[in-house]
């Protein structure tokens, strides 16, 4: 599905910033994110991540000041928090993610940012703790195989001025191990884009990415 709109960010910090830029940006999830620029939230994925199969793609555009900071949540479904999904079911299984997104100049069409491991990704949900709960009778959430880790978002996460140096890198991942399915191939991708996750695409369910465009 493609949305259009644009959304003026204003700030409240020392820094000295540069006149609007309008941009637009290409987002391809698996399965679902949100997007904020500046703490402001510009986009969230049109399909719920309780669809079945909930890929597609977006494209917003947007005004925001320079320099400007993206910032992400993205998230692969999970039916609870062993990170299994289908359960009980002869698919059941561990699900997998995937996040890439550029962002172009409106005006020149020129890319100005991509997803790389320039940027911070912070797990937040990963499960379960051993892949045998994948094929366990009776998965039950907390329980051996199938534990959790969960961290609290970071109050202000998404803000401009938010420390983010003790965040990990993200993790690049290719797109044949990404497979990404339905919207994903109707967007003209720049080569610099990178699918980006955290380093188990099976595990890490929850990711909070940060992206700074000066």
């Amino acid at each position: 599905m493609r949305n259009f709109f644009a959304v003026a960010l204003a700030l409240t910090t020392t820094h000295t910033f540069a006149e609007p830029l309008t941009l637009t940006a290409d987002i391809w999830a698996d399965n679902w994110f949100q997007m904020s620029v500046n703490g402001t939230q510009v986009i969230a994925d049109s399909v719920p991540i309780t669809t079945e199969r909930s890929f597609n793609a977006e494209t917003v555009t947007f005004s925001a000041e320079l320099p400007m900071t993206v910032a992400i949540k993205a998230m692969d479904f999970k039916e609870n928090d062993t990170g299994l999904e289908y359960i009980g079911t002869g698919r059941q299984q561990m699900g997998d993610g995937g996040l890439i997104a550029q962002f172009r100049n409106t005006e020149t069409g020129a890319v100005v940012a991509v997803t790389d491991d320039a940027m911070r990704c912070l797990v937040v949900h990963s499960a379960p703790i051993d892949r045998s709960c994948e094929a366990s009778s009776n998965p039950v959430a907390g329980e051996g195989a199938c534990g959790f880790d969960i961290t609290e978002e970071p109050d202000g996460w998404q803000a401009f001025g938010f420390d983010d140096a003790d965040w990990p890198q993200a993790t690049v991942h290719t797109a044949r191990a990404v497979d990404p399915k339905d919207g994903y191939d109707r967007i003209a991708w720049s080569e610099a884009a990178q699918f980006i996750w955290g380093p188990d695409l099976e595990r890490d369910n929850t990711v909070l990415c940060r992206l700074a465009i000066e």
